[in-house]
């Protein structure tokens, strides 16, 4: 008889999306809300989490093509659309990286004690860049190892800036107000309301536990409570570490770029622990592009093999099918990117991370909002697929459900890069200015590589559905 397959543990789904969706560097943004950050961290657990995690459920255990959400996107409204969200899910990387870059020069002057001059400073931003490069060349990147260890490395982090402030809390008193009053939403702080995105971003990737459906026991109930408890777990974490930040620096005085190491070295001083959380998290850096190049990458090469995105990330397949060219294009954006710094402008200068870690950011949520409207197609053209989970509302609920959301990463991304108050102005012009550049390129973009595409898909339509599901059945 043969061996059954082992099946992957609950425990090891949970810890998979921890590994994936947590990063570090989002923990001080999120931190500069203030107190308020635990009614919306609630408020957006019930509204945006619950309903785009049940969909993402259903349409990751019901098409599991290569392309993820770009194949959702794509089936569900078209090449036209399938070709802006590889584009906005592309971009999103290269800036991310650009932005992680930033930290390095700073954090490590932190560490050791020195100051680096501008081009001292790009040359190891350009290090960290290529460093990145290289680690996307090889399949260790998306190992198990990577993604473990760096999530073991980040959440220990986390742990220990947020005991540190219990600590320093009752040593010192807490920095921050704790009135009751700064625990609810200020809607007129149009300030803390643009690092909103950043708890949706922090949401955004539960995709991936939906890859491996075949290795579950019972996919069909573990999947919805791992989007769910891991939501939940990474709230509590990011609350843990943010809370901390807050015991020794003012919520208003919180920098979005290095809130967390301020707050620590405010903490323990330049002592041993500060350098070594220095390190750690420097370290997560890397953790974090790992875990994502290999998906971003093989994402843009499918859309590319499609006429959706340029033949480039279709290029330089290695031997074992790492996707070098779209790889090596992310290194070179990135590097350019970097060149912003040169720009005798302060607004740019002085606040590189968040511009560049914004507008990133923008870009990811800006790639979930066609899904849902993709969503309620493929509901409505492929009735007869069979699902494995299926979302549990329908008709006027069900809409109702799925237009929140929506309504949320729109006013999310708008709170993040239009500037609603003359004090604003100074700090989101460049990143409104980067945001509608890239938004206008990405459609210079789509039309050039749809040029040598011979007809465009405009999504599955009833007919195509049958006709696919007639040609699986064949296949078993």
């Amino acid at each position: 008889m043969a061996e059954k397959a082992k099946k992957l543990s609950f425990l090891t789904v949970i810890s998979t999306v921890i590994c994936v969706v947590f990063v570090c560097e989002a923990a001080a943004p999120a931190a500069a809300i203030g107190n308020q950050q635990f009614f919306w961290w609630i408020f957006l657990i019930l509204t945006f989490l619950l309903p785009y995690g049940m969909i993402v459920a259903e349409l990751g255990t019901t098409y599991d093509g290569e392309g993820g959400i770009y194949d959702w996107v794509r089936d569900g409204l078209g090449d036209k659309w399938g070709a802006r969200i590889s584009w906005y899910y592309w971009v999103n990387y290269p800036l991310w990286i650009a932005s992680l870059a930033t930290m390095f020069p700073d954090i490590l002057g932190m560490v050791f004690g020195v100051t680096f001059d501008l081009p001292v400073a790009i040359a190891i931003e350009l290090a960290f860049v290529w460093i990145v490069y290289l680690m996307g060349r090889s399949k260790a990147a998306d190992s198990e190892w990577v993604l473990n260890g760096g999530a073991i490395i980040k959440v220990a982090v986390a742990v220990i800036v947020g005991a540190l402030g219990i600590w320093y809390a009752m040593e010192n008193g807490f920095a921050s107000d704790m009135s009751p009053a700064t625990f609810l939403p200020e809607l007129t702080n149009t300030n803390a309301l643009g690092y909103l995105s950043i708890i949706i971003f922090n949401f955004m990737g539960f995709e991936v536990i939906c890859t491996m459906t075949d290795d579950m026991a019972n996919p069909e109930r573990d999947i919805p409570k791992a989007i769910i408890m891991g939501g939940l777990a990474i709230a509590v974490i990011y609350l843990f570490a943010g809370f901390g930040i807050g015991a020794a620096i003012p919520a208003a005085d919180i920098d979005p770029d290095y809130g967390m190491i301020y707050a620590v070295q405010t903490m323990v001083g330049d002592s041993a622990i500060f350098k070594i959380i220095c390190i750690a998290f420097l370290i997560t850096l890397f953790a974090n592009m790992a875990a994502w190049s290999f998906g971003v990458n093989s994402v843009a090469r499918y859309a590319a093999e499609h006429g959706n995105m340029p033949k480039v990330f279709a290029s330089m397949i290695s031997k074992d099918d790492m996707p070098n060219g779209a790889n090596l294009v992310n290194a070179v954006v990135a590097s350019l990117v970097l060149a912003l710094q040169l720009v005798p402008i302060d607004a740019i200068s002085n606040g590189i991370f968040w511009m560049l870690f914004g507008t990133s950011v923008v870009f990811l949520l800006l790639t979930y909002i066609p899904m849902f409207p993709a969503f309620l197609n493929l509901r409505k053209n492929d009735p007869n697929r069979e699902r494995v989970f299926t979302f549990p509302f329908k008709g006027a609920l069900m809409k109702v459900a799925i237009a929140v959301p929506c309504i949320e990463l729109v006013l999310t991304i708008v709170a993040t890069v239009v500037p609603l108050s003359e004090a604003e102005i100074a700090d989101k012009v460049p990143m409104l200015i980067i945001f509608i550049v890239i938004l206008l390129l990405g459609e210079v973009v789509r039309v050039w590589s749809a040029r040598d595409r011979k007809e465009e898909y405009k999504g599955l339509t009833p007919e195509l559905a049958a006709k696919r599901l007639a040609e699986e059945a064949e296949e078993k």
